[in-house]
């Protein structure tokens, strides 16, 4: 008796975990209705896709059309749930430990993303005038090219979804799902059986090994069979009508690009946001993206497209035509780095034009805090990746680049690059030069090739513990930083203590892209590593050698040192308090006394 007791326990045991696991394969892969396209897929206008920049000439007329799906619109305004409109949401607090452990495997709050729905209504955050915009009437198709590496289930069907629910059916050739060798198991056949059952518009191709997110783009861009090619991230959102306004400029010119204005979706809550209301794409001397403010023409007209020196790389549109006369990526690239930097070129020094569209919004969940994955090389290819860039197409301002990281370049093989001469050759292409003085123009006075010195630099050594510096304690964008035992080289420390007051008047680790962050005005509030923005606000650092303070903000409290905790933060000020005082390893008295003339000049203290 105890024997078939103890049997029917089991299979009851059994029995209950298959049911659970059912239960979240059906949610997963056939959830409510609202997992489906909202759209009736209609038969595409063209002829055949690939026609359009080859056939008898387009928009001979130019007539324009309305383009918004308003009944799309009306079914999104009436939807109810966690997330929807773009609204901020939480998960349970007794489910924390889950949500921690996916959290960390993703770069954000995968849990909360699986209790959203992947046809999820955001907000229409639009300039009022790009909802009365006409575009023209006759628009070529697209192949929708998302590379994906290791991407949440949810996350990845989100942005397949968006794309279709918010798309005129009949522009969108294909959607392609560039699998670059994941190894999670979901993402083989349990997608494609997903996409085969549902999804008639959607291909998946499994890539047999890591080929990065280059060779992943170009493995889409070779069997797409679109007139344009549209490359978005795999955790992104399309907005309202957001494929017209970016088809628009290269239906008129083929040999134009377009980017879509890019909206956070924070990692967190999955909120969507506005990022800001546009600037125009650059870089600095060690290739890192930054940015130029809108020029004043632009700023006059909030909802017309404008000229961009630079991609931020991850969502454009190019026509297959010109991207393919551009001989694609540089094959030679490698996994990721300085790809968006080779196609800009290119396109402006080739030819063609690039321009960013007000009125096409595409939301990007950018990564927080995660695991590090393996590297997928055993040599820097990201300098590799540079430096080809840079011995093709920057001439002689590639020494710029060299030089600020000479140990990186020196004796780097770049590899063959017969090729990518060759491009520029048989295209005719300008220099660098041109695109400096008539593209990126006013990128030199922003950004300069020699920047100009340090206020001060070296190590920072709390004076109320002298045996205490500044240390980044290995931590990355984001991150919150301390104090650590002192390197012996208060001039040139290791890289975790050397930081620099700069002449953009911030304060940032040497030869890197990190500065000192406060966005809190609360006591105690803590200083973060964040991306340099050049800004000031709340990356505004000056020091008073007299006081020996480090002053933060247009409010100036001072940064204090927690000996104990071995924290740094800020505070109000106190000539008491020895732990607010630090000792920079140098300072450039000259430089110094140079910014202390201009803020009397100014009427500010000094």
């Amino acid at each position: 008796m105890r024997r078939n007791s103890t049997r029917i326990i089991k299979l009851s045991i059994i029995f209950f975990i298959a049911v659970i696991i059912m239960v979240f394969l059906y949610k997963s892969l056939y959830d409510e209705a609202t997992h489906l396209p909202v759209k009736k897929e209609k038969i595409p206008e063209h002829p055949r896709h690939g026609a359009f920049f080859g056939g008898a000439p387009k928009n001979v007329h130019k007539r324009k059309i309305d383009w918004h799906d308003y009944e799309t619109i009306k079914l999104d305004s009436a939807r109810q749930g966690v997330g929807e409109k773009g609204l901020a949401a939480l998960v349970p607090v007794e489910e924390n430990d889950l949500k921690e452990s996916m959290y960390r495997a993703n770069g954000f709050n995968a849990l909360l993303s699986d209790k959203i729905s992947v046809n999820r209504s955001i907000p229409d955050i639009r300039h009022a005038k790009c909802k009365e915009k006409k575009y023209l009437s006759e628009l070529p198709t697209v192949s929708v090219i998302v590379p994906f590496y290791e991407e949440h289930w949810s996350t990845l069907l989100r942005t397949t979804y968006s794309v279709l629910n918010r798309s005129p059916p009949e522009l969108i050739a294909e959607i392609i799902l560039v699998d670059d060798g994941s190894e999670r198991t979901f993402l083989k056949e349990p997608l494609d059986h997903f996409v085969d059952g549902k999804l008639s518009k959607v291909k998946v191709i499994h890539l047999q090994e890591r080929a990065g997110l280059i060779g992943a783009r170009l493995a889409g861009a070779k069997v797409a069979t679109g007139d344009v090619l549209v490359f978005l991230d795999s955790h992104t959102e399309a907005n309202v009508n957001w494929l017209p306004p970016l088809l628009d400029p290269i239906a008129a010119n083929y040999r134009v690009c377009t980017c879509p204005f890019i909206d956070v979706i924070a990692h967190d809550t999955f909120e969507y946001r506005a990022q800001d209301e546009g600037a125009r794409g650059a870089f600095d001397w060690q290739f890192h993206y930054k940015r130029l403010p809108l020029l004043e023409k632009d700023k006059a007209h909030p909802d017309e497209p404008f000229a961009s020196p630079v991609m931020a790389g991850g969502l454009f549109a190019i026509s297959t035509k010109f991207f393919w006369e551009l001989g694609g990526y540089d094959p030679g690239l490698d996994i990721w780095g300085g790809e968006q930097y080779e196609l800009s070129f290119k396109i402006w020094q080739c030819g063609g034009a690039m321009y960013d569209i007000p009125c096409s919004r595409v939301g990007h969940v950018y990564r927080g805090p995660m695991d590090a994955r393996p590297n997928p090389r055993k040599v820097d290819f990201v300098s590799r990746n540079y430096k080809r860039v840079a011995e093709v197409w920057m001439d002689e301002y590639k020494e710029y680049l060299y030089e600020r990281r000479p140990d990186n370049y020196k004796g780097l093989d770049p590899g063959d690059l017969t090729e990518q001469k060759a491009v520029r050759e048989r295209l005719q292409c300008k220099s660098f030069k041109w695109f400096m003085e008539e593209v990126a123009f006013d990128l030199i006075k922003k950004y300069p090739p020699v920047e100009p010195a340090d206020y001060a630099n070296g190590v920072i050594q709390n004076v109320g513990s002298p045996h205490l510096c500044v240390d980044t304690l290995n931590v990355g964008n984001g991150g919150t930083f301390g104090l650590f035992s002192c390197a012996a080289n208060h001039v040139q420390p290791q890289k975790n203590q050397w930081w620099a007051l700069s002449w953009r008047q911030d304060l940032r680790q040497k030869h890197e892209d990190l500065c000192w962050d406060v966005s809190s005005s609360e006591r105690n509030a803590p200083i973060l590593l964040w991306h340099c923005h050049t800004q000031g606000g709340n990356q505004y650092f000056r020091y008073d050698p007299e006081k020996q303070w480090i002053l933060q903000g247009v409010y100036e409290r001072c940064v204090e040192g927690d000996p104990i905790e071995k924290k740094i933060f800020v505070n109000q000020c106190d000539e008491e308090n020895l732990n607010m005082k630090w000792q920079w390893g140098f300072v450039n008295s000259t430089a110094m006394a140079l910014w202390d003339e201009e803020r009397k000049k100014e009427g500010k203290k000094v």
